[in-house]
């Protein structure tokens, strides 16, 4: 959900004035994946749906989500739309008709250039590559007012917004993306709007409470200027019958700075404006009954319990059931737009499969975890352990019924045959072009098998392609490629001799490990320092003078290429 507008109300977005007797419940007593407790689902997901269902809602149930438009779509955005659409999954297996929608609060005033964008293609731009001062000229008016830096969308607000939608199909999400300005210019938030503006006195009082510098003047309601398009909080007079207000452009506040208005007088219609993020939010609640939204920890704090007073003493709706989410890091400092830490779907399904990312949302969401891309193959890892416990295949008592009851959501398909490489063995096999290699090196290792199915050959060699776009992102010590034609090399004879001696060994038959451990004999038998029978070693497979260790390397590859390799034969 936005909180982009917080900070550009009339007042101060305070969360300690939140605390106290307003702090409210924010959703499931979800346990920890290793704990047990009697009258506890093994996945949050279900904890929500039972919530939900206690309520007994109309259908379709409405699960919602959103975002202000206000940089790059990140990983970070995902938090709800996979919370959500792992409840809606639980909630159409139950048997009941789902509606996920994601509102782009696309409405929201710009109110700060951001460092970064992405373009159509997803590369990640400077403000250089664009141009920047247009959108620093359009400062204070709404999103999808603003053109579009790339040229390929309507506003620069479509063209997050595609964005953000493409991320949700990339993950088969079926989400429907639902635009705030759409929402207004449709007259979806008319009634809404009418009955704040009818009630203006109490939407006073009730606001006052969470925010400050709220006065008899406060009018909870934003017109856009007609002559240069910025949202103005100066509203003058209000004209309920004839759905308008009448404003001095002024400008608004927005993080902690104002932004001046044109200083224009004109009339607005209800259609023409907005609300305040405060009075908005429980108003989409209304206007496209909603039943469940899950936020982060920041709204748990702030806009959750306004929202909740909002809808249960001013709107007298229902809120929906909420779920508050911990944040995760990426690389271990906080996921932000402003200062370019961000990552996006994109990127991340260069890397690994989607099931892996869904099963990276499966876990705990009270629980804080960081996204850290340099140990990428550890939740690879986590995950191909997951499923391993699914199937049966590993034994863990404290993670077998989370594993049963969250795994088949995680795949499109629940299907035993699959081949998952080890990761950062799918990036040794990544050092070569050459397919079959990479085959018979997998063969070789026991991953694949005479019984292997072809489709799941074909799917486990699809990790491989991603290990090496890791490999090559973070210049790792999987960063290398094998020669598979033979590099030119003039080794004098001891070295000769040794390379001679250990290509026998590996045609013995022998582990990786075992291969390493006679590198550093068969140096010490041929009196070659061992640094320099490494670089021999190095120069014959990657015509380089360093790499990966070696003897593992070694071990993985096909040994009658090792041994031909060695004795330095085409």
């Amino acid at each position: 959900m936005s909180a982009d507008e917080s900070s550009q109300e009339s007042g101060t977005d305070s969360p300690q004035s939140a605390g106290g007797d307003k702090a409210q419940s924010t959703g499931a007593q979800t346990v920890d994946p290793d704990e047990g407790g009697d009258g506890h689902h093994a996945f949050w997901a279900d904890e929500v749906a039972d919530e939900i269902e206690a309520r007994d809602p109309d259908e379709p149930i409405v699960i919602k989500g959103g975002v202000s438009p206000s940089g790059i779509p990140h990983l970070g955005h995902f938090n709800e739309i996979l919370r959500g659409f792992f409840v809606a999954e639980v909630l159409r297996e139950r048997g009941h008709e789902v509606r996920q929608v994601f509102t782009s609060d696309d409405k929201d005033a710009l109110r700060k250039v951001p460092r970064q964008l992405a373009d159509s293609d997803w590369n990640i731009v400077g403000l250089g590559e664009v141009d920047a001062g247009a959108l620093g000229r359009n400062l204070g008016k709404p999103y999808t007012d603003i053109p579009d830096p790339f040229g390929d969308h309507d506003s620069y607000g479509a063209h997050f917004t595609d964005l953000l939608h493409q991320s949700a199909e990339m993950l088969d999400v079926p989400v429907e993306m639902l635009s705030n300005t759409e929402l207004y210019r449709e007259g979806t938030f008319d009634d809404v709007v009418e009955y704040v503006l009818e009630h203006q006195d109490e939407a006073r009082e009730i606001l006052a409470e969470y925010q400050d510098k709220i006065d008899e003047d406060y009018v909870p309601f934003q017109a856009q200027c007609s002559e240069c398009g910025v949202l103005t909080t100066n509203i003058t007079g209000v004209d309920v019958e004839n759905e308008s207000v009448d404003y001095v452009c002024e400008g608004l506040e927005a993080g902690g700075q104002q932004i001046d208005g044109c200083g224009h007088e004109g009339t607005a219609t209800f259609r023409e404006g907005k609300l305040p993020w405060r009075f908005e939010w429980p108003g989409q609640w209304q206007v496209l009954g909603v039943d469940f939204e899950p936020f982060g920890k920041d709204h748990a704090e702030g806009s959750w319990p306004s929202g909740k007073d909002i809808a249960e003493n001013f709107l007298h709706i229902q809120p929906p059931v909420p779920m508050t989410y911990e944040w995760f890091t990426l690389n271990g400092e906080a996921l932000s737009s402003s200062s370019g830490n961000v990552v996006t779907v994109h990127e991340v399904l260069e890397l690994l499969e989607p099931e892996v990312l869904r099963y990276f949302f499966v876990r705990n969401p009270k629980k804080a975890k960081d996204f850290d891309i340099s140990r990428l193959d550890q939740l690879v890892d986590e995950f191909d352990r997951f499923e391993r416990i699914y199937f049966d295949e590993v034994e863990d008592d404290d993670l077998k019924r989370l594993a049963d009851r969250a795994y088949p959501f995680t795949v499109d398909d629940v299907r035993e045959e699959r081949v998952r490489l080890p990761y950062t063995f799918a990036a040794v096999l990544g050092m070569t072009d050459d397919e079959d290699l990479r085959e018979q090196m997998a063969r070789n290792e026991g991953h694949i098998t005479d019984d292997t199915p072809e489709w799941a050959i074909e799917e486990a060699m699809k990790r491989v392609e991603k290990a090496r776009t890791w490999a090559e992102r973070l210049d790792n010590e999987y960063n290398y490629r094998l020669q598979v034609e033979l590099p030119e090399t003039d080794f004098d004879s001891e070295v000769a001799a040794a390379l001679d001696e250990l290509a026998d060994f590996v045609d013995e038959g022998h582990t990786g490990e075992e291969i390493q451990g006679e590198i550093y004999e068969t140096a010490k038998r041929n009196d070659v320092a061992t640094g320099d029978f490494f670089q021999a070693g190095y120069r014959l497979f990657f015509d380089a003078t360093q790499g990966p260790r070696l003897g593992t390397f070694l071990g993985e590859l096909d040994s009658e290429f090792v041994v031909k390799r060695l004795r330095r034969e085409e």
